[in-house]
């Protein structure tokens, strides 16, 4: 097995990714390896209403710009671990966005937080953490926060 030089992990500012986040530090910590930090800025209209729906520009501007401020939060974060980070945007799909930023970074490792959800929920909210490790160019790990 080659080592684990770069380690690419998934945000979605939840408390899971903030796990997911925290484990991939650690484990860069450990390895001497550095992180990518991956948030997929993806704004979807729900498939419920069989009528268009137009998101008006500056509210689509305002909520970028919150993302970025909160990747650029996580990535403070982990820098000041002592942790060489980058920060990238995706404007695509999660399970796709991570899947081409981990080819485009080389990365050896992809960190996610997941849910967990099962039956129902995992059946109408999919899973993300699922579809990345379908998709994957590397291994992945998924972290799940304990007690949920």
């Amino acid at each position: 097995m080659d080592p684990i030089r770069t380690i690419l992990v998934a945000v979605d500012f939840s408390e899971h990714s903030d796990a997911a986040a925290d484990a991939a530090a650690a484990l860069a910590k450990q390895l001497g390896a550095e992180v990518h930090v991956v948030h997929a800025f993806d704004l979807r209209i729900p498939m419920l209403t069989p009528y268009e729906v137009a998101i008006p520009e500056p509210y689509i501007e305002e909520s970028r710009e919150a993302a970025v401020a909160k990747l650029s939060a996580v990535a403070k974060k982990i820098q000041d671990e002592g942790i060489r980070v980058e920060s990238h945007m995706a404007e695509a799909p999660p399970a796709r966005a991570i899947a081409n930023a981990a080819e485009q970074v080389g990365a050896d490792l992809i960190v996610i937080g997941t849910r967990g959800h099962t039956g129902v929920k995992h059946l109408l909210l999919g899973s993300v953490a699922e579809a990345t490790m379908r998709h994957a160019p590397c291994s992945v790990w998924a972290v799940k926060l304990k007690g949920v």
